[in-house]
């Protein structure tokens, strides 16, 4: 359900620009800023660069791109 919240001017200054380049909407690009922070405060011993490439390996494994790694084998 969608929440109204006050957010800086800035924030949604630099927000517009991000979310052109990265074809997103505002909104869109200040939710992924916001998932993007949770994951990076949740696993601090992880790089940014290595948070990335698994969000992006899990969007492929579930459009049918890739197989998931299990492990032990």
């Amino acid at each position: 359900m969608p929440t109204a919240v006050k957010i800086s001017d800035d924030l949604v200054a630099k927000a517009k620009i991000k979310s052109k380049v990265f074809k997103r909407s505002v909104a869109g690009q200040i939710e992924y800023w916001a998932k993007i922070g949770q994951i990076v405060e949740d696993n601090p011993d992880l790089p940014l660069p290595m948070i990335q490439d698994i969000l992006i390996g899990k969007e492929q494994i579930k459009s049918g791109q890739g197989t998931p790694y299990v492990f032990g084998e």
